[in-house]
């Protein structure tokens, strides 16, 4: 099937732009998934336990693969962070969380929470068909993401800011990231990543 490109379209250092920004832009697509995908890396304890005051029934887990010192080969095992004390937690770090919920229902105390780490908030969809840039809808990969102390759909570096993508066909649509870029006053930013 493949993956949707990913343009950036706005930056903010402004967590709050940021997602009112992605917000806008979510309101022009004619189809909602019904869930949202919430992703962050936790890099501190305190991080850790405002997140999971707002995501109490996520599961969160070892940012990256640890070897297993037995030699038995990775310890991938869920932490229990409500029970774990913190001077355990601590060496644990960073946590990572991925959890769906239900549009409009976490998503403002997700980015109040937000620590230091990459996050994002996916909201995919389906654009509406535009005849003024021949663009079509495609619900397998359309929607907006927002990455937040970043500036790469992939978290492949942190940055001292935040990035809303838009995601359109495998293909690619300049056309249509552009239009979108435009309804924020702006322009795209990059070249396309390879998205969701």
């Amino acid at each position: 099937m493949g993956n949707s490109r990913a343009y950036p379209v706005f930056r903010s250092a402004d967590v709050v732009e940021a997602w009112t920004q992605a917000l806008r832009l979510n309101a022009l697509l004619e189809e909602h998934d019904d869930e949202v995908a919430l992703m962050a890396e936790l890099v501190t304890v305190e991080d850790v336990h405002m997140m999971a005051a707002v995501l109490p029934s996520a599961e969160f887990s070892h940012h990256r693969a640890r070897v297993d010192t037995t030699g038995r080969g990775f310890a991938q095992a869920g932490l229990d962070i409500v029970k774990v004390e913190d001077s355990l937690l601590e060496p644990e770090l960073p946590v990572s969380v991925l959890h769906y919920v239900p549009p409009d229902t976490v998503e403002d105390e997700f980015v109040r929470a937000l620590g230091r780490g990459i996050a994002s908030i996916g909201l995919s969809g389906r654009w509406p068909d535009d005849a003024e840039t021949d663009s079509v809808g495609v619900a397998a990969y359309d929607g907006v993401e927002v990455v937040f102390n970043g500036d790469d759909v992939n978290w492949s570096e942190p940055a001292g800011h935040h990035t809303v993508f838009v995601h359109v066909d495998k293909w690619g649509d300049l056309p249509r990231a552009e239009k979108l870029a435009a309804f924020l006053g702006g322009t795209v930013l990059g070249d396309a990543q390879h998205g969701w």
